[in-house]
């Protein structure tokens, strides 16, 4: 179960990060700010380079949080809003499926991004480890606490 949440958090998490450079810096064939602020202002985000700087830095951030599995409910949280809206605003009108620009992909993200937050980042996060951090401090307060057994 630790693998599979692992590889699901960093095929979710560097595809998200992937997009975000897309839209900062034009990697991997994307448009850069300049291009992607055009595009978003055709969509109705004005200003365009402000929605793409702010897409692109959540993309970005919570893609990189998520393959580390650090704050992962909240990268999730966020990752999925800007999925949501990007569906509603973008690819709706445009059917399901992806070859026509539907919410296919959005879809899919959304739902490994929900089973994210609601299964947790698994044992091989970040998270977990801090929280197994945090549970031993509370039990050794506690046994302080308690005094010699």
């Amino acid at each position: 179960m630790a693998i599979g949440m692992l590889i699901l958090r960093m095929t979710v998490g560097l595809t998200l990060a992937a997009h975000g450079a897309q839209k900062l810096f034009g990697w991997f064939g994307g448009l850069g700010l300049q291009g992607t602020g055009q595009a978003l202002a055709a969509f109705g985000f004005h200003p365009g380079r402000r929605h793409a700087l702010l897409a692109g830095l959540i993309e970005v951030t919570s893609g990189i949080l998520l393959a580390c599995g650090l704050a992962t409910p909240l990268a999730a949280m966020l990752a999925m809003s800007l999925m949501v809206v990007a569906a509603a605003t973008v690819h709706w009108k445009n059917g399901f499926f992806i070859t026509e620009n539907g919410y296919e992909f959005n879809l899919v993200l959304i739902g490994a991004l929900v089973s994210l937050m609601f299964s947790g980042p698994g044992a091989l996060s970040f998270d977990s480890h801090r929280a197994s951090a945090a549970e031993t401090e509370a039990l050794g307060r506690a046994r302080m606490r308690a005094g010699p057994a």
